[in-house]
């Protein structure tokens, strides 16, 4: 199996003094400021949330808390690191805390094994096939270890990126992307 990695535009030099700016705003209390960077960063985060906890419930629960989270700790920005990087920290913290929250609940995720209803051609049917059997193993790794595959291949972040928003050294990040990488081969080989 071949991940293919995609080129993903992530914040520009011009988006990054915004979202800086509006942080700065953000801390000051400056509600208008605020709900730019919700507006900004809301769908992205629930799009990333979703990929980590497979339930658009939960998706969305992280979406919201990880911008209140923003909104409560905008003072707290550095300006180290990009500020897609340091809101995507704070929304992989909160995926992880709903995962383990959720797996504690005896929650679980399904995946929808139902085919379309019209008629498909069989590229179509092969390709649905694929994705189901790619969303089943992204399924079974870790959630450290989806979130590195996530940000890596569905976003376009760098490892140095990824060590940053997860909190880890970038030999960690490595090491979850290698231990990933063969899991989805040795899940995907029956599938092939």
């Amino acid at each position: 199996m071949q991940l293919r990695q995609v080129k993903v535009t992530r914040n520009e030099p011009t988006a990054d003094a915004t979202d800086k700016a509006l942080l700065a705003a953000t801390a000051k209390g400056d509600l208008a400021a605020f709900e730019r960077l919700h507006q900004r960063y809301y769908g992205r985060i629930n799009a990333f949330a979703l990929r980590l906890t497979r339930r658009p419930e939960l998706a969305e629960e992280v979406a919201g808390d990880t911008l209140m989270a923003v909104w409560k700790s905008a003072e707290s920005f550095r300006g180290e690191a990009k500020p897609s990087t340091w809101i995507l920290g704070i929304a992989y913290r909160m995926a992880l805390r709903a995962c383990r929250k959720a797996k504690r609940d005896a929650l679980h995720d399904e995946i929808d094994d139902d085919l379309p209803a019209e008629r498909t051609g069989s590229e179509e049917v092969e390709t649905l096939f694929q994705r189901k059997a790619i969303a089943a193993a992204m399924e079974r790794l870790s959630p450290e270890q989806r979130a590195t595959v996530e940000l890596t291949y569905f976003y376009g972040y760098r490892l140095t990126e990824i060590a940053e928003i997860t909190g880890c050294p970038v030999g960690t990040v490595k090491t979850r992307m290698f231990h990933a990488r063969a899991r989805l081969r040795e899940l995907l080989k029956g599938e092939a």
